[in-house]
């Protein structure tokens, strides 16, 4: 059962509370809806209207698009305090992505209204926002340089290292990393084939930087995947 002192504690990680002071928060988060996601359902479709910005509270949600021919591409994979569908927020246009749970999610969501009346009674969570669209084009400006100038397993070394980061859980015997995909996701998330994502992930098993695990990976050697998705 949920504790709801652990839920209010990853909500505040969220951009939209960090700015906020205690009696704020709490205020904003009375106003907030809950609701959950069952794993393989979606939130949204790229193309649909955007009213609500979410929140995670647990489990994880795939952000992604489709072109026409009907491939997929893995924008991001967001975590407990991580917050998305503020874009239409500033720009009321349809929803860029289609968002997925990747497993069971408990999400709680806030209309862009009362967002509005937040950011105008309250400038400095504007400035929280902004940040946070500010590191959303970086990321982008990222992926975009590595798709053109980093290869297939310096992608995938570097996708591994950033699900560790947010995802991963330091044991004796290593990093390990939950990150609960499907072989075909990890290759849409990386921008490659499945095939060769598999072979640069057999080639890591190999040279004992990884252990391979269903929907997820134990990494043994963090310097060498480091260095590599460098």
């Amino acid at each position: 059962m949920a504790n709801p002192k652990d839920d209010d504690a990853i909500i505040r990680r969220a951009p939209l509370f960090s700015a906020l002071d205690d009696a704020s928060a709490a205020s904003v988060r009375e106003s907030m809806t809950a609701l959950k996601l069952a794993k393989g359902h979606t939130l949204f479709k790229e193309g649909d209207e955007g009213d609500r910005l979410y929140v995670i509270v647990s489990g994880k949600v795939k952000l992604g698009t489709s072109s026409g021919d009907g491939r997929e591409n893995l924008l991001s994979i967001l975590g407990p305090g991580e917050m998305f569908g503020e874009l239409s927020l500033f720009d009321p246009e349809p929803r860029t992505a289609t968002a997925t749970a990747v497993t069971d999610v408990r999400l709680v969501s806030l209309a862009h209204d009362q967002v509005i009346g937040l950011v105008t009674s309250q400038p400095h969570v504007s400035l929280e926002l902004l940040r946070r669209l500010a590191q959303r084009l970086r990321k982008s400006n990222e992926v975009l340089a590595d798709l053109v100038f980093a290869d297939v397993p310096g992608r995938v070394a570097k996708a591994i290292i950033d699900l560790g980061t947010r995802f991963g859980v330091q044991k004796d015997d290593g990093l390990h990393v939950n990150h609960d995909l499907t072989q075909e996701e990890l290759a849409q998330l990386v921008g490659a084939s499945r095939e060769t994502v598999n072979k640069a992930l057999a080639d890591f098993a190999a040279r004992g930087w990884v252990k391979l695990e269903p929907r997820a990976v134990l990494v043994t050697d963090i310097e060498r995947v480091t260095k590599r998705g460098r």
